[in-house]
């Protein structure tokens, strides 16, 4: 078990980290292409996926002004609706709200209530402020905080966007304790003075040998175990 001292607030990354993102994304799918094969879904998340990297890092680079996840949601929709035929609107629009619908992992509920108790716990999210909102409401998860990288018109890995999460905190940033499934976040909170825990999922970004963050875990209840004594 790996210990941190010292933390006065915990903030999660969300998309990956305690809900299950392509998943969500392949049952809205799903929904609009009922006879689809899993290989053409996949496929198909796949391509959404692509273009909401593709397009969070031209608002990064400058090349293109900010646009929230709502509506580059609603691109990868269209995206995938012209590659598998779909025409019906309302589906398309259906289908463009899919990151408002993504299941908890099975620990992310119980685990944030757990640490919910023993410390503030934030939110710190690339999704939109009104899709973080139905997100957490269809997920259960509990904040005393959820906070949009909308705010800063920024996506993370931008230092904007953590310190939004470090003005909220209100102490020192070495105090305030980032946990992702992502080491590319996990780097960006780290830029910005915050330590940071690892947290391993099916999806996300493994760290390379060259990071150094302040712990691993399996999962929250590991997290959580290291966090706080019951």
């Amino acid at each position: 078990m790996t210990e941190i001292r010292d933390i006065e607030v915990v903030v999660f990354d969300v998309l990956g980290t305690l809900v299950d993102e392509p998943d969500g994304i392949a049952a809205a799918i799903r929904e609009a292409l009922p006879e689809a094969e899993t290989p053409d879904v996949d496929a198909l998340v796949a391509l959404w996926q692509n273009h909401v990297e593709v397009q969070q890092a031209l608002i990064a680079g400058g090349e293109r002004d900010y646009a929230n996840t709502e509506f580059i949601d609603a691109e990868a929709a269209q995206a995938v609706a012209e590659r598998a035929g779909i025409t019906d609107e309302s589906v398309i629009a259906r289908m463009a709200t899919a990151g408002q619908r993504l299941a908890p992992w099975d620990d992310s509920v119980a685990g944030l209530e757990r640490l919910s108790w023993h410390f503030p716990v934030i939110g710190l999210s690339n999704a939109s402020r009104a899709a973080l909102l139905r997100l957490n409401s269809f997920a259960g998860l509990r904040w005393h905080q959820a906070l949009s990288c909308e705010l800063a018109r920024a996506y993370k890995p931008s230092p904007e966007v953590y310190r939004l999460a470090l003005d909220a905190a209100g102490c020192a940033p070495e105090r305030v304790l980032m946990v992702a499934a992502h080491a590319w976040d996990l780097r960006g909170a780290q830029g910005v003075g915050m330590r940071t825990a690892y947290v391993s999922r099916p999806v996300g970004d493994p760290p390379k040998d060259s990071d150094t963050f302040d712990a691993h875990f399996d999962g929250l209840v590991a997290l959580a175990d290291a966090l706080v004594a019951d």
